[in-house]
């Protein structure tokens, strides 16, 4: 049973339409990245997926024991957030925030998976220092370690390296694409970096004017993937 079906899914904003009779399925252990042109309605998708966003038509269903509290979500920062006047450990603690329910503390295992999360993400020396006070690359890990106390079955990425430079970039794939082959995760990412898309994914997404959604070697092989790669290689020349 799949973890996640999109039926029949219809999304927009302000009452217009810009996506719509979407179909497809993600199992555990995929890794989905979703790809497109600007506008499409990639990030929309990932909030309609997520339950911030009502779709204007169709279904969101979670299956083989995923609940819908159980998807960690790694958003674009906004310049508001990057200022957050909070330590380390604090930010990837409140990752349990909709685990606790009415309990106003959190537990003996938050506590130590917290630490875990952050050692894991290489922030160790890091978990009492302000989050405002480190670099941009820091503070991807420090939300993607938050993202992982939310869950350990699946991760919802938007852009998670926009704005970084090559070599954090690079250890930012690394580190995901070890949460998916080591640890199961499934993940599925926004990606305007279809060279790094192609490179990890499992699943292409393509939204657009037209849709396409496949293995990457299906992908590669359509016309849509083979026009979009195409395109992209052109630019990066």
């Amino acid at each position: 049973m799949a973890q996640l079906t999109c039926q029949d899914l219809s999304l927009g904003y302000d009452g217009r339409v810009i996506l719509q009779a979407l179909n497809f399925e993600v199992n555990a252990g995929d890794y989905l990245c979703i790809v497109g042109e600007n506008g499409a309605g990639k990030s929309t998708l990932m909030k309609t997926i997520l339950g911030l966003q009502p779709p204007i038509k169709g279904k969101v269903l979670t299956g083989d024991g995923l609940k819908q509290t159980e998807i960690g979500y790694l958003p674009q920062q906004t310049i508001v957030q990057k200022d957050f006047p909070a330590s380390v450990r604090e930010i990837v603690l409140s990752g349990f925030q909709g685990k606790c329910g009415l309990r106003p503390y959190y537990n003996k295992q938050e506590k130590q998976m917290t630490l875990d999360a952050i050692k894991r993400l290489g922030l160790g020396d890091l978990s009492r220092r302000c989050y405002r006070e480190l670099s941009g690359g820091q503070q991807q890990r420090v939300l993607l370690a938050r993202a992982l106390c939310a869950t350990q079955k699946m991760l919802l990425l938007d852009e998670p390296v926009a704005g970084l430079d090559p070599k954090v970039t690079g250890e930012m794939y690394h580190i995901i694409n070890e949460l998916n082959r080591n640890d199961g995760i499934t993940i599925i990412m926004i990606s305007h970096d279809i060279s790094s898309a192609i490179q990890y994914a499992s699943h292409i997404l393509h939204i657009g004017e037209s849709v396409f959604f496949g293995t990457r070697d299906e992908y590669l092989q359509s016309k849509i993937g083979k026009e979009f790669t195409s395109f992209k290689d052109g630019d990066e020349a």
